[in-house]
């Protein structure tokens, strides 16, 4: 998995799916927060999601208050958010 940030959009390529995913992920949104209250995640190619990075972003959104725009590439991705009911909490769209 690769990891980019410009501002506040924040560009996934590759499948999350390890512990040091999540880190990454987590680390490079945490620098964001500090500047920006609207996160745009990028999600290029991962065809699932780990439990830790679902729960970490369900923290911004609902204790933090931080607003998550996802742009999903995955119809796999998005289906799964969609069953988790995750879909509206994330602002996940097809991208």
């Amino acid at each position: 998995m690769d990891i980019h940030l410009s501002e506040n959009n924040v560009t996934i390529t590759g499948n999350i799916k390890s512990i040091s995913d999540f880190q990454d992920i987590k680390q490079t949104i945490d620098k964001t927060i500090t500047n920006h209250k609207n996160i745009i995640l990028h999600i290029k190619d991962s065809l699932s999601i780990t439990s830790s990075v679902i729960g970490y972003l369900n923290k911004l959104v609902l204790h933090d208050g931080i607003n998550i725009n996802m742009n999903i590439h995955n119809e796999q991705l998005l289906g799964l958010l969609n069953d988790l009911n995750l879909s509206s909490t994330f602002n996940a769209r097809k991208a």
